[in-house]
């Protein structure tokens, strides 16, 4: 098995075909959207392949470390940034082209109009060490 996150973006990803920004929807379709993921993931944790998944608010901090003794940087939010995560979902695949028909999935999340969004997401695989080999 193999780890894979799913990005979703607000902005930054290409447009996507129903390219109508949240802010915009109505409650239904803000509503239709939510539980399409719902129903995602539970099909998922139905195959064993959902690992976890959550929305994000657009607001946000960057912290860095100062130095011993000094309190952390901070500076933020950065609402209006090029790129901002609308949130992630971690599975855990066989194979990269399960992961990427997962996507495919996802990607048909319905947006405005209750029509498909066909967003793009960004599919990254975990970073593994190689199996450790003892002689």
């Amino acid at each position: 098995m193999a780890k894979y996150l799913l990005l979703k973006h607000y902005r930054g990803a290409p447009a996507a075909v129903n390219d109508v920004p949240m802010a915009e929807w109505t409650p239904e379709e803000i509503s239709a959207h939510v539980q399409y993921m719902q129903d995602f993931a539970a099909k998922l944790e139905g195959t064993g392949e959902f690992v976890d998944g959550q929305a994000l608010a657009p607001e946000g901090t960057f912290v860095r470390y100062d130095g011993e003794g000094r309190p952390p940087v901070t500076d933020g939010p950065f609402a209006e940034t090029k790129d901002l995560i609308a949130g992630w979902m971690v599975i855990d695949v066989e194979t990269y082209e399960r992961a990427l028909e997962l996507a495919g999935d996802l990607s048909a999340a319905p947006g405005a109009g209750g029509k498909p969004i066909h967003e793009w997401l960004e599919l990254r695989p975990f970073l593994t060490e190689p199996p450790t080999i003892v002689d």
